[in-house]
């Protein structure tokens, strides 16, 4: 099977897979249409009007196997219309366009207009506008205290005696030592041999 365009009109060409030899074709002039239609209660099966070079016709059931396949075929055919109709239009849009005389925007000689750009100050004869250095730092939000910069970890200051020397051979564990350090239990850990 192979969908050819000629103009406005789609032809589906039923060939033979073997030898290519044409079985039977269906001009379509619009889809959906009585050239194509579609089964209801199938998206896989067609059924085609197919017609020969003296005007004699018939309605044959087309089934694809694969869904894919059935859908390719819908598009082609949806493609080709849509392509039709654009054209259409594209024809129509242009001959309304020749039929009106042409706009002349061009400016006419001696005529001159006047660009008003809002609120444009005029910088001072000293030189440019002088802005406070930061260092490429945004300012602060709104609200936000000045300072410098602090860690969520130092909140406190802690202090923690560590003994002068470590007993790595000990098996008892030293006993923890209440502090306010955020590493809590950390600190007291017993060590392993």
């Amino acid at each position: 099977m192979k969908i050819i365009s000629k103009g406005k009109v789609a032809f589906i060409k039923l060939q033979d897979k073997n030898s290519g030899e044409l079985f039977a074709q269906a001009p379509v002039d619009q889809y959906p249409g009585c050239a194509v239609e579609a089964v209801t209660d199938s998206s896989r099966y067609f059924v085609v009007r197919i017609q020969d070079d003296n005007g004699r016709h018939a309605f044959i059931g087309v089934g694809f196997a694969d869904r894919g396949d059935s859908f390719d075929f819908n598009v082609a055919l949806q493609d080709h219309f849509k392509w039709v109709k654009q054209e259409s239009e594209f024809a129509k849009q242009e001959a309304t366009q020749s039929s009106a005389p042409p706009l002349d925007l061009g400016f006419k000689e001696g005529q001159t207009i006047k660009i008003s750009i809002g609120n444009i100050k005029k910088k001072e004869a000293g030189g440019a506008k002088s802005r406070p250095s930061a260092g490429g730092l945004l300012p602060p939000p709104p609200g936000a205290k000045t300072g410098s910069p602090q860690s969520p970890f130092d909140t406190q200051p802690t202090t923690m005696t560590l003994p002068s020397t470590l007993d790595l051979d000990s098996s008892a564990p030293a006993a923890p030592q209440p502090t306010a350090d955020i590493w809590g239990d950390f600190t007291s850990a017993p060590a392993v041999s």
